[in-house]
């Protein structure tokens, strides 16, 4: 027979526990056997006044944020009404069932100011990585870095041209994503990474670049680096930065001194793209910080138009001098008819030069230099460096590590679709970091979670 409920009268009292309601196997429980925030307390409380009301608990904050982070939840008005109504989540952040949530404009108000003032997100971030490193997941060995762009909240019908006047100074009164620009303008990362000007400057966030670099439509974008360890692909450290090639560049180092300073890391080996393969770059890290550079050489030398390219010539170190397929040797030579040019320019490159004599009569004339009275070639001052690079580019340490490298790729998908991180909701460049560090804290704790099992519960 068909069943009918029956509404009985509402018992007087209830017992419920949170703790059974939380399923075994949920990422709130994996994760939580790794969220450390004994330390937050004394770490923020130069940042509270002595008097007045007591807060909201910051440790109750950042529980709120790390759900947000993990579980791609990027509205904070949205964040309090799910934690208000999700019982993993209460249980995650010891709410109880009675427990109020913050108003999610407390966030705004902490963030911009004792979150931000005390460097509270990155000193969460290092905690996680400790937490990595002491359970085994970190080897030091090899590290792999790379960026991915990430566009900014930038419209460019509100934009202004990159040439036109704009009067920072006003805005930055009434704007702080255009106050921190301002501030960062002398920063590598920022202001002083390139003198060229961009096509468009936004004026809701003007540190955000202008870029065509995806090959579609151009956007504003900051771009996030990331430097992993290649053990496990835990994110050892996290920078962010304007979306160009020279910021990355100057990223990569700041992180490696970054996590030699704070976690005592002396990776053997980095491995990257062709970005990272300038000259200066691989000169910094072999010769100042003795890793061998698994990355592609940064080369422009090669020749399409059927003439001799800088490969073919062989470099004689005990000569110094280059010797051309026809063995005549090409050195450094200074013109004393005119002013000399100096052996060294500006770009730190050396000019290597044939005689004039030795290329009118030589048959390969035309497959070498058919505009020039003689053939010219450019060597940099770290060379050797790039040498280092060419050769470990043939063994077969460098083919592995361009399949490791894909580890970081794997970890800006995540961020992208599975943390929702594709466009941050902060702006300006302390907004980019905060997102940034957030999201690699979730991150290194998904990492955590997946890779440690759970123990056993004990028979009753």
């Amino acid at each position: 027979m068909m069943g009918e409920r029956t509404v009985m009268q509402e018992a007087l009292f209830y017992e419920f526990s949170l703790e059974r309601h939380v399923p075994a196997d949920h990422l709130l429980r994996s994760i939580d056997r790794f969220v450390d925030l004994s330390g937050i307390r004394a770490h923020l409380r130069p940042f509270y006044s002595e008097i007045g009301r007591p807060s909201i608990d910051p440790e109750l904050m950042i529980r709120m944020l790390i759900i947000g982070y993990c579980f791609g939840i990027r509205s904070e008005r949205r964040l309090c009404e799910e934690v208000h109504l999700n019982l993993a989540y209460r249980w995650f952040c010891r709410l109880g069932l009675e427990g109020d949530v913050p108003d999610h404009s407390t966030f705004s108000k902490n963030r911009h100011g004792r979150f931000r003032d005390s460097d509270l997100l990155r000193e969460l971030f290092e905690t996680t990585v400790r937490r990595c490193m002491a359970e085994g997941l970190v080897g030091g060995d090899g590290f792999a870095a790379d960026a991915s762009l990430i566009k900014a909240d930038a419209n460019k019908q509100r934009s202004a041209e990159g040439s036109e006047a704009v009067d920072w100074e006003a805005m930055a009164a009434s704007r702080r994503s255009v106050k921190e620009y301002l501030d960062t303008l002398d920063d590598a990362a920022w202001g002083a990474a390139s003198e060229v000007a961009p096509k468009f400057v936004s004026r809701s966030d003007p540190a955000a670049q202008w870029t065509g670099a995806m090959k579609g439509h151009a956007f504003f974008a900051y771009a996030a680096h990331y430097l992993i360890d290649l053990d496990h692909a835990v994110i050892v450290d996290v920078e962010a930065s304007r979306a160009i090639r020279q910021a990355g560049v100057g990223a990569a180092r700041t992180m490696i001194e970054r996590t030699q300073d704070r976690f005592g890391l002396y990776p053997e080996r980095l491995a990257a793209d062709s970005a990272y393969g300038s000259a200066e770059m691989l000169a910094w890290l072999v010769h100042e910080r003795g890793i061998e550079p698994l990355i592609p050489v940064f080369d422009k030398s090669q020749r399409d138009d059927g003439t001799f390219s800088r490969a073919d010539f062989t470099y004689d170190h005990k000569a110094d001098a280059y010797i051309c397929p026809a063995g005549k040797e090409l050195r450094q030579r200074q013109k004393t008819y005119r002013m000399p040019l100096p052996l060294v320019d500006e770009n730190g490159m050396m000019r290597y030069r044939a005689s004039k004599l030795d290329c009118d009569g030589c048959s390969l004339k035309p497959r070498c230099c058919p505009n020039a009275p003689a053939r010219k070639i450019l060597r940099s001052i770290h060379e050797g460096a790039r040498d280092m690079a060419r050769d470990i580019a043939a063994t077969g340490a460098y083919v592995t590590s361009r399949r490791e490298r894909k580890k970081v790729e794997m970890l800006f998908a995540h961020l992208k679709r599975i943390l929702k991180l594709d466009r941050p909701r902060l702006r300006g460049p302390n907004g980019a970091r905060d997102e940034f560090h957030l999201a690699a804290t979730a991150q290194n704790l998904w990492k955590l979670a997946k890779i440690i099992p759970m123990s056993e519960p004990k028979p009753a």
